[in-house]
This record gives structure tokens, sequence and C-alpha cells, in this order.
């Protein structure tokens, strides 16, 4: 009897669920003040349920427009992991290999001037091992390709491939190129039909392909406060008329461009928390997720667009991605082990400090953590 009252007692002190939330919103709103931020999306992921989902802040700070729920954002470099599973996809169904150099993939020679007769192999440009560089830009494979850049010799860095890592946005937009020359698909549709879709996830590459009201506008911190970022949903219209599958990919940025609600990115990393499959849908299968998962490179803990770390939440092993751009900076990190998983999503905040960004996302997921996971509550 005794036994029983205790249990009760202990139960009549538990804090409520409303109580709960109300507290890490305030937490969140402490740590977005701190940070200056326009506004603040998160989602936490248990299991294959999302257990908190919250906005704050402005989606426009000239109108005063709140941020909601269901509300987009231009995500970054979290984007570089739909390419990958994409490709995964390609793999599996035998229509290329990890191992394939790359020269072959693209239709023109893609070497190292300083290494050239090692191949770069489409696993290495997954991965940042290819020694590809930015050095010339990225935003069209004319840099890189020989018949049309003189100074195509300044896309690579002086070691071998497979040897070092270097993070590389070029290595994504390539990535992506090649998944249209072997799908025979235009990038943005490939990725909608074979993995937003079946997830029934809204989002995409094609800014008219969305609802513009939905985009949360992004702003980037200089010394004299907050500036609109207008090209974060430039449509590229006139591009997109003439375009050439296989040759225009990069107007889409399969390095950066994925445009998604915090909620509906936590249920894309739910298919990679469950190795490949979420809710009954497969995607990938579980050796393939695997395989993306496993590092590859141990001084960044980098696989196959995504990374292992134990700095987001200090002691603890998470994979995932974390993306910037435009005054957006964007995380998402999953324990696939334990299955929990974060997305916290910025549209702005103050860079003076330069560690700003990274401090506001470990900051909130280190909050999140404690609230809906771990047995503090």
């Amino acid at each position: 009897m005794k036994k029983i009252v205790l249990f009760l007692l202990s139960l009549c002190l538990l804090p409520s669920a409303n109580a709960q939330k109300k507290q890490v919103a305030k937490e969140l709103k402490a740590i977005m003040a701190k940070y200056e931020a326009v506004g603040l999306s998160v989602a936490v992921l248990k299991g294959e349920k999302i257990v908190y989902n919250q906005s704050f802040g402005f989606k426009d700070l000239t109108t005063k427009e709140k941020i909601r729920n269901h509300d987009i954002f231009r995500i970054a470099s979290i984007s570089k992991s739909f390419t990958a599973t994409s490709l995964m996809q390609l793999v599996e169904a035998g229509k290329l290999s990890l191992d394939d150099d790359v020269s072959n993939l693209i239709g023109f020679k893609v070497r190292n001037p300083r290494f050239p007769d090692r191949k770069i192999s489409l696993e290495m440009i997954l991965s940042h091992r290819s020694s590809l560089s930015d050095k010339n830009g990225y935003f069209t494979l004319d840099v890189l390709n020989p018949d049309k850049n003189a100074e195509w010799e300044k896309c690579y860095h002086d070691y071998a491939p497979g040897e070092g890592y270097q993070y590389c946005n070029l290595n994504f937009n390539l990535a992506g190129t090649i998944l249209e020359k072997i799908s025979g698909q235009r990038f943005d549709q490939y990725v909608k039909t074979h993995i937003l879709d079946p997830l029934n996830l809204y989002g995409g590459y094609w800014v008219d392909g969305l609802d513009s009201t939905c985009f949360v506008k992004l702003y980037e911190y200089d010394t004299a406060g907050f500036k609109l970022a207008v090209d974060a949903y430039a449509p590229r219209r006139k591009e997109i008329a003439v375009y050439q599958t296989g040759v225009s990919t990069p107007i889409f940025s399969p390095t950066g461009g994925m445009k998604i609600s915090a909620r509906d990115l936590a249920l894309y990393m739910g298919m990679h928390m469950y190795y490949g499959t979420f809710k009954g849908k497969q995607l990938i299968t579980a050796a393939s997720s695997r395989r993306m998962q496993t590092v590859l490179d141990p001084s960044s803990g980098y696989g196959l667009a995504l990374l292992s770390t134990k700095t987001v939440l200090p002691g603890k092993t998470l994979l995932g991605h974390t993306g910037s751009a435009y005054g957006l900076y964007s995380a998402m990190f999953f324990d696939p082990a334990k299955k929990y998983g974060f997305v916290v999503i910025t549209n702005g905040c103050n860079t003076t400090d330069l560690d700003a960004p990274d401090k506001l996302r470990n900051d909130c997921i280190a909050s999140l953590y404690r609230y809906f996971i771990s047995d503090v509550w």
C-alpha cells in the first residue's frame, strides 16, 4: 500500500504536458533572444511520432507575420542527403555503382591534374573526398569541364582523390547531374516522385511548384542589422524554360535547394533513423541506409551526405547534417539506435559571433532533448 501511495504521489508531482510545452517554449524563446533570431521552427521525433512541433518569431520582418508550423524554408545543405538517397536508389536498381568513375557517369573528364591516373568515384563525391574544390564556384559544371573552362585545374585540391576531405558544394551539384543523366528524369521531379511523395511530404526544389505564401523569408545579418536575402527563393524561370536534363541541374541546387517545413523534414529524417523504411514505406534498403551512415572520413565524421558527431549533444553520438545559406541556419540530427531526432531551423540570427549559429542550434537541441527525450521529465 505504501508503494502505491508513493507512486500516485509521484504522478501528482509530475508536470502536465501543457506545463512542459510552456516551459520548453519559454526556453526556446530565451535562446532566440540571446542570439537575436528572427524566427525559429523546431520538431522532435520520438519513435515514429512527432512529439513536439512549434514555430516562433517572424516569417516576414516587414509585415510581422508569424511563422506557422507548415511554412517551408530553403534548408540549405541538409538537401545533400536527398541527393545521396536518390542516388542510392539507382545503385540498388543496378543502374550505377558507388565505385563508378565519375568521368564515365558525367560524360567529360573529371580528373585531378596532380593525380591524373587516380579515378574519382561516385562515393568520393558523396563523401567530400573527391579532392574537388569550390574555388571556381559551383553554379555550373562548366567550371569543371576542360572543354568549357581553361582554368578547370583550379577546381581541385592538392591531395589525391580518396586521401583527404574538403567540404565542397560542387560535389553535390555534380551528383545531382549524374542523377538526371542516369534516371532520365529532371532532378526536382525525381526527388518529388521517389522521396517526397512516398512519405507524403510537402516540399521540393522547384520554386514555382510550391505555394509561395508558405515561404519563410530569410535574413542575412551584417553591421547594419538584418537584410532580406532576395535570391533565396529565386524561381529561375528563364533558365528552366531552356532546361537541358543532365546539364542544367545546378539550377535546382542539389547541394542546397530543398524547401520543406521542420515537421516534414523530421519525418524524412525518420526514414534515415529507421534505416530506409518509415511507417511502412521503404525508400532504400537497410544496407544502403547503413552505408550512408558509415563514417568514411574520421576527421569530419562524414559518410554519404550524413555525418556522425558528438558535439551537438556532448557525449552522445548523433547522425545528420547542418545547413547555412542566405542567413538561414538549419540542423537535422538523430539517434538511430534510440530512435529520436531533432530538426531546428532559424531564418536569421545575429552572427557577430561566428559561432552563434552552431550555439543556437545546439542550445535548442539540448533544450528539446531535456524536455522530450531524457528522463528528467
